[in-house]
């Protein structure tokens, strides 16, 4: 079977752009949701409810969660679109994820139901939906 040609970057950036704001959509949904957990866990420990969760183990516990929904929903939405390499989209969706939490994890993490920046959140979509546009050549020979 031949293989097929390459997406036009005009529908690639389109579906790059949709698949990554579903991506920071469902990272930023598990991220705030175990950390909403964890208060609630906290709560409910001192107020004399048997032991719960410390607050390292939460924080830890939401972190890697988030971390771990981005790639995979990268990487599942656009392979579902009938987009191929899609590594580098990936790779920057994951770092520039990180980088946003990263700066501004004490803003959520001191009130449960509040989001991150929304332009870090769009930066996060933009730079990741750019991403996609970069594709390896093929080996000759």
């Amino acid at each position: 079977m031949a293989p097929s040609e390459p997406t036009p970057l005009g529908p690639r950036f389109l579906k790059a752009l949709i698949v990554s704001a579903l991506g920071v959509a469902a990272s930023h949904l598990i991220l705030s949701d175990t950390l909403y957990l964890s208060f609630a866990g906290q709560a409910a420990s001192s107020l004399g409810a048997g032991p719960g969760y410390s607050a390292d183990q939460a924080f830890t516990t939401a972190l890697i969660n988030t971390f771990l929904v981005m790639p995979l929903v990268l990487w599942i939405g656009m392979r579902i679109t009938g987009e191929r390499r899609v590594g580098p989209m990936v790779l920057v969706g994951v770092v520039a994820w990180i980088t946003a939490v990263g700066n501004g994890i004490d803003l959520i993490d001191d009130a449960p139901d509040t989001l991150l920046p929304l332009r870090s959140l769009a930066l996060v979509v933009g730079v990741t939906a750019l991403a996609s546009l970069v594709r390896r050549r093929k080996k000759e020979g």
